[in-house]
């Protein structure tokens, strides 16, 4: 394909020199071929003048003194190379190459032989001889020839323009299919590249696909082998099937014996639903009137604990150990009730001599007999389960909603650690009141899960010691780090109490409660006295808290059980106080009489309904608030040295005990919700 530049090149270096434009040579390579005017149609068009000429003859001469112009073609090539230099130098090299490839593709025009200036065009040869010059004179003949001259310049001038304005519609043309060109040009290779990127897209595409055949082919390959193996097993199916329509016929033929059986059995079952649902609804009125007996059972067992005093003494004597002096006869007695020995001891009878008043008068010194009455009195020989079958109703109390406390009150060696905790060597009849209130508080929350109620129970064991609370179940680095804990309230606002940094253990079963029995004992204080080989210097407070719940009915009730060994209640005697150590033993009994005289203001402040309880004058009221109130249970267990050694020492003790068990503390209340 030609360049197509070199047209447009050549007309705008026409119109830059502002000269008509001359070529000698019109092929342009444009679309459509057509026809455009050349040298030699031009020169056809000048022949019918020149043969006008040439008629004038030898005679006819025209002189001019004008100078002919250069011949037409060299005009032409001259201004169409000068126009390629510009338009290159403008348009940059790719522009010039155009320019250059078009001129050099043009055919250069005949030359015509250049006149002289100042002499005349020949006159035209007629007949065959050239025409000879026109003398001076033919004046008019030169004229002629110069109209004729004027006229072909005229038409030729004519025919210059029109080619002038065909090449400039040829220019427009050009430009436009240069537009469209370079339009379609960047259109091919914006199509080149995206060509490519799919061409490189199909090969990866390719690749892929390749691998993906040699995949299959492998997969055909295993498909076939499992293809065989599947017609083998179809075969051996065949045969299966045939065996199991045979078996099919059979079992259809028992199916419809089965059915028949069955038609017969669902008229039972429906009579058997009807009756099923009749015991539903009598097993829901059951539940419904048990329901209604166990709150009424709690009714009455709350009325019959009120009825017997929420807050009861019983008093307690120890045998005579080994080793022990017999004390004399009548020394301690128990008068029958009234209805006879039938009746269960509540009465204490102690004889002493008064020494100091037999020394005055010199005569034997009078017997004084004191008696003193309680809600039981149990003797020597009675045992830990006879002690506990008295107590076992008021500790399910305790999962009845209602706060239950028991004390064991008494001198030293007077046996309350044994009435509380048990005895040593791990004998189960000689257990204390501890581990067997959680066995039997265990026990009965296993009967009255069959009726709905869960059961939850979380222990604690503390001591007070010189008004210091200490933990015993502490284990490791926290064993004995007293100053750690600390009587708070559980949350503002709450009533309930407890103590930071003590351990809380989740308990459900006898040999969780052994563990920690035998942990407390291991810790608390301890201390040789005159009156004790081992006596026990503080307060021991087990307390076991106790969450039953409901969730059919939506019944909650929760309340403590707190079982406490109290220290022993010896009088201060400043004559046996020898020594730093028996210093120290004589502060310790002040602190533990001052927090029993506290419990005594505490519970005839609640005996007279004062409006001010002194709970915060001793750290054990304190703990045991909400176990001593108007809402609570009590029980004391004063207990009693049969020695005549202790006979003043036991007085007190009976007389303290006969001042709790004349108070009356209002009714109590369960704590529901």
């Amino acid at each position: 394909m030609e360049p197509q530049r070199s047209p447009l090149s050549e007309v705008k270096g026409n119109i830059e020199l502002k000269t008509p434009l001359v070529t000698g040579s019109s092929r342009l390579p444009l679309p459509g071929s057509r026809l455009k005017r050349g040298p030699e149609q031009m020169e056809n068009a000048l022949e019918p003048e020149k043969k006008r000429i040439r008629g004038l003859g030898p005679s006819t001469k025209i002189v001019s003194s004008r100078p002919r112009a250069a011949p037409l073609s060299t005009v032409s090539q001259t201004q169409g190379q000068v126009t390629a230099q510009k338009v290159a130098k403008k348009v940059g090299a790719r522009s010039s190459t155009s320019v250059a490839t078009v001129l050099k593709n043009q055919k250069p025009a005949p030359a015509v032989p250049s006149q002289k200036p100042g002499t005349s065009a020949a006159p035209p040869v007629v007949g065959g001889k050239k025409p000879g010059k026109r003398p001076a004179w033919d004046l008019k003949g030169q004229l002629c020839d110069m109209s004729a001259e004027l006229k072909r310049s005229r038409e030729r001038t004519q025919t210059l323009s029109q080619e002038n304005q065909q090449l400039q519609d040829q220019l427009r043309e050009a430009q436009q299919q240069a537009k469209a060109l370079g339009t379609e040009r960047r259109t091919l290779e914006e199509e080149l590249a995206r060509v490519r990127t799919q061409a490189e897209q199909g090969q990866r595409e390719l690749g892929s696909l390749s691998s993906r055949v040699l995949e299959l082919e492998e997969r055909l390959g295993t498909q076939e082998g499992l293809v065989q193996e599947l017609q083998k097993e179809q075969l051996e199916l065949q045969e299966e099937r045939r065996g199991l329509a045979t078996r099919l016929e059979e079992q259809e033929r028992r199916l419809e014996a089965s059915e028949a059986a069955l038609s017969s059995s669902q008229a039972e079952v429906a009579s058997l639903r009807q009756e099923a649902a009749a015991q539903a609804a009598l097993l829901a009125e059951r539940g419904d009137r048990l329901h209604g007996l166990e709150m009424e059972r709690r009714r009455l067992h709350n009325q019959l604990q009120e009825l017997k005093g929420n807050i009861r003494v019983f008093c307690r004597v120890r045998p005579v150990l080994p080793g022990e002096p017999t004390p004399p006869p009548g020394f301690l007695s128990f008068p029958s009730g009234p209805g006879g020995p039938s009746d269960l001891p509540t009465r204490l009878s102690l004889s002493r001599s008064d020494d100091r008043r037999g020394t005055l008068s010199g005569a034997p010194a009078p017997t004084t007999r004191h008696d003193f009455s309680f809600d039981r009195v149990f003797p020597p020989a009675s045992g830990q389960d006879e002690v506990f079958e008295e107590i076992s109703m008021l500790v399910q109390s305790a999962l009845d909603g209602y706060p239950v406390c028991i004390f064991a009150y008494g001198q030293t060696g007077s046996g309350k650690t044994f009435t509380m905790e048990g005895g040593p060597g791990g004998d189960p009849q000689l257990e204390g009141l501890i581990p067997r209130a959680l066995r039997h508080l265990f026990s009965v929350a296993q009967e009255l899960s069959g009726q709905g109620w869960t059961y939850s129970f979380v222990a604690s064991y503390v001591e007070i010691y010189n008004e210091t609370v200490r933990d015993l179940l502490a284990t490791g680095t926290r064993k004995g780090q007293a100053g750690e804990c600390e009587i708070r309230r559980a949350g503002p606002g709450s009533e309930e109490l407890t103590v930071t940094n003590a351990r809380y253990v989740s308990v459900s079963c006898e040999k969780e409660v052994e563990a920690l029995l035998h942990l407390a004992h291991q810790n608390r204080a301890v201390a040789r006295t005159a009156q004790n080989e081992r006596s026990s210097r503080s307060h021991s407070v087990f307390q076991l808290q106790i969450l039953g719940e409901h969730p059919s009915r939506g019944l909650q009730c929760g309340a403590p059980l707190s079982l406490v060994d109290l220290a022993g209640s010896e009088r201060l005697d400043p004559s046996l106080a020898f020594g730093p150590g028996e210093r120290e033993r004589l502060r310790e009994t002040q602190a533990i009489n001052s927090s029993l005289s506290t419990l005594g203001l505490v519970i005839m402040a609640l005996s007279n309904k004062e409006s001010h309880v002194p709970y915060r004058n001793s750290k054990l009221t304190y703990l045991l608030q909400n176990s001593l109130g108007g809402s609570a249970k009590m029980l004391m267990f004063v207990n009693i040295s049969p020695l005549e050694e202790n006979a003043s020492e036991s007085l007190n003790s009976l007389r303290f005990a006969s001042k709790v068990n004349q108070c009356v503390i209002g009714t109590a209340q369960a704590n529901k919700k």
